[in-house]
């Protein structure tokens, strides 16, 4: 089935229409139709749960260090909250009372900023300004209505530089009150960016631009988890950004239209088809899409570095040059030594894949593909559409229908 941009939406409700409880993901639909929304989902995240008190939402967050795995092989010393980074998602509904408690068991005073949520001028976060800081050990309270609905963040306003450096941010996302058109899959990526030294574990905060490593909820790929999809579903993506650099995010095989930025949904008449969105700092930008492309399609940032593993930026430029002579001498006195980039850096991305480097630290281009390596890294998971599939489980590799791969001559 394919879809024009002129019938997007009037296919986008066929597909989502009455034999939905058949399709995979039923579960979903039955949550959805129970809370009056399609739950978001975070890959490689969590959302938080909350209890009902007098009618208020009460949620429980707890700023400390953790201990996050970017991919295997590589686990950082971040800092987040309820032993993630970054924290869970909170969902809520327009018109809900939320109560918010915040333990700080950081070493040092924190808060809590609700990026873009119109709210009493005390709850606003800001450490000094708007509120006293939470000390280490205490728990403040934060309850406000939601009065709007969207895709928000949330993150310190208390030595930002380095609490957000260190990975302290997460999703608030509100859903509308009336319920909108139906969505089958609902997925919030965050984008961050960091400095690990090679062989080391904490990021360094002091870092401005010369970031070496690119994560999609806290996983580099090839930790990313796919985003996995049952053809003609529809599809929303929400991304947030509270890292130094805009990320241009893209699609493989399918375009997308852009619905909604941290000020709002954007109405009907200013939605745009797009296949590359630019994610600028400290915004977030959300976009839906039909999956009716089956396949294994990339989704990255495509910004060529952060699409790539711990790229250091004070490698000589060597591409070109004949090291057939020097190579063996540096060899004999540093073992396992490779020669870096002559023919460009594919070769050596591929064996160091496979080689014992520099502890804790990731190749730069990794993974495996059904066609062999996969040189992307960072920035980068796989949208996988299939038709038929009953679970979002990962389905493995796309099988190519006869005839439509390309082939050497």
């Amino acid at each position: 089935m394919k879809f024009t941009r002129r019938g997007f939406w009037q296919t986008a409700a066929a597909a989502t229409g009455l034999g939905a409880l058949a399709r995979a993901g039923s579960r979903t639909r039955a949550a959805a139709d129970q809370l009056g929304y399609t739950p978001v989902e975070t890959p490689d995240g969590a959302t938080l749960p909350y209890v009902l008190k007098d009618g208020v939402k009460e949620f429980h967050l707890i700023a400390e260090p953790v201990k996050r795995e970017f991919a295997p092989g590589m686990i950082v010393n971040c800092w987040g909250y309820n032993g993630m980074s970054p924290g869970p998602t909170i969902e809520a509904v327009e018109g809900d009372r939320v109560r918010i408690l915040v333990t700080n068991r950081l070493p040092e005073h924190t808060t809590i900023h609700w990026h873009g949520i119109i709210l009493p001028n005390g709850m606003d976060g800001v450490g000094g300004l708007t509120q006293p800081h939470i000390k280490p050990g205490e728990t403040y309270v934060y309850e406000f209505t939601l009065r709007q609905h969207g895709t928000y963040m949330y993150h310190p306003h208390a030595d930002e530089t380095v609490q957000m450096a260190l990975g302290m941010m997460g999703f608030l996302v509100i859903h509308p009150k009336r319920r909108a058109q139906p969505i089958d899959r609902d997925f919030a990526i965050f984008l961050a960016e960091w400095y690990v030294e090679p062989g080391s574990f904490t990021p360094n905060p002091n870092i401005m631009t010369d970031f070496n490593t690119f994560t999609f909820n806290g996983r580099a790929y090839p930790g990313t988890s796919p985003l996995v999809v049952r053809k003609d579903q529809r599809v929303r993506i929400r991304l947030a950004n509270l890292s130094m650099d805009s990320h241009p995010i893209h699609i493989h095989g399918h375009f997308f239209r852009i619905v909604e930025t941290d000020g709002g949904q954007l109405p009907d008449t200013a939605y745009w088809p797009e296949t590359t969105m630019n994610v600028p700092p400290g915004t977030c930008r959300v976009v839906e899409f039909i999956a009716d492309n089956p396949g294994d399609w990339p989704f990255h940032c495509h910004k060529n570095h952060h699409a790539m593993n711990v790229m250091e930026h004070d490698i000589p430029n060597v591409v070109g040059v004949d090291q057939s002579e020097v190579g063996p001498k540096i060899s004999k006195l540093v073992p396992g030594y490779m020669a870096m980039g002559e023919t460009g850096m594919a070769e050596h991305a591929s064996h160091a894949a496979h080689m014992k480097g520099v502890r804790n630290t990731l190749p730069m281009m990794t993974g495996d593909g059904p066609f062999g390596p996969i040189e992307m890294g960072g920035m980068f998971t796989v949208v996988k559409i299939r038709e038929g599939i009953t679970s979002y489980e990962d389905p493995g590799w796309y099988d190519h229908p006869e005839g439509t791969v390309a082939r050497k001559l």
